[in-house]
């Protein structure tokens, strides 16, 4: 009665304290993880990124809201840290006092790790004096790293560094190599599985809907870091996709054609990125280029000519009958 035995895959771990007084729960996941929280001061985005040997640790450690904060809550997870400290910082508290509130009636706080970082760049850490060694965390401007049951001690100082030197990249792709650099030290003791990352405006236009900037997660994956990023170099490449999109709608050719190689170059074997380039390319009146770039996909798939019979009607094709004819009859 005076020891609460917890599996933890290969290996246990004991928690000695009055069964009174249990911290963990199976609604409560086992997040022993390296985590990063940061804001980019130039553009005001706050994200988060994580990589565990766990499954789907994104949907326990990850939490933020665009204009608000963001929040890792780790090692034996409470979960309710997560929307919990988000409303608090909402109602204007920093993020040293939403801690501090969040700790205050937390009889799990010794086997805790949590860090939070508010819209204003204020960040507040606390790893708890039972976390399973190596264990610790490193704050700085903008940034908080942390990490438990690692491999090594050496796995937050490196990803400290990996943050201050790599300003010069996007948020997103700078938390990466954060994750990449605590990789390099040894990581989670127990190996790889899930990895997530995300990011949100630093203002709010009130529109949750459309304030997550990234929100990527490998729930289980034998590579999860390098999943990752091909799941970001996906998103970017559709931001491209978009934007030249926007720039047909202007009716800004060179710059709609830079963004579509841009997308081509992320992403060279993706038939559907190709296939609307065509598409917008034959609605704005560029058939020659738009069949150019149609041939190769028909020849690929043929199911990409079927959609396109089905385009007109519902006007997302909008050539002329003789201009259709043409590109149905692509070889």
């Amino acid at each position: 009665m005076k020891k609460l035995l917890i599996l933890l895959g290969l290996g246990a771990w004991v928690v000695a304290q009055p069964a009174a007084a249990q911290v963990y729960t199976p609604q409560e996941p086992l997040a022993h993880t390296y985590s990063i929280v940061a804001r980019d001061p130039k553009t005001g985005e706050m994200a988060v990124a994580v990589q565990s040997h766990w499954f789907s640790v994104g949907t326990a450690v990850s939490w933020g809201e665009a204009g608000v904060g963001v929040v890792a809550t780790q090692s034996f997870t409470n979960k309710s840290f997560g929307p919990r400290g988000l409303a608090l910082m909402k109602q204007g508290k920093t993020a040293e006092e939403t801690l501090k509130i969040l700790l205050s009636n937390d009889a799990g706080r010794d086997v805790r790790q949590v860090a939070i970082l508010d819209a204003k760049g204020g960040v507040a850490t606390h790893t708890g004096k039972k976390c399973i060694m190596y264990a610790g965390h490193i704050t700085g401007k903008d940034f908080s790293v942390q990490a438990n049951m690692m491999l090594t001690e050496g796995v937050w100082p490196a990803m400290a560094k990996a943050f201050e030197q790599n300003a010069h990249l996007p948020l997103a792709e700078r938390m990466l190599a954060v994750l990449d650099a605590a990789e390099a030290q040894g990581g989670d003791i127990r190996g790889k599985q899930s990895a997530a990352l995300l990011v949100v405006p630093g203002k709010s236009k009130k529109e949750p809907w459309n304030e997550r900037l990234v929100d990527l997660r490998v729930d289980d994956h034998e590579a999860p870091l390098k999943e990752l990023r091909r799941l970001l170099t996906v998103q970017r490449a559709y931001e491209h996709m978009n934007n030249g999109d926007l720039a047909v709608e202007k009716n800004d050719m060179p710059l709609a054609m830079k963004e579509y190689s841009a997308a081509k170059r992320l992403q060279p074997d993706n038939l559907e990125m190709q296939y609307w380039h065509g598409i917008t390319l034959a609605n704005n009146g560029n058939l020659e280029e738009a069949l150019k770039i149609l041939q190769p996909v028909f020849k690929a798939d043929k199911n990409w000519r079927t959609l396109t019979e089905r385009l007109p009607p519902v006007g997302l094709l909008t050539v002329s009958a003789a201009d259709l004819k043409r590109i149905l009859e692509l070889k």
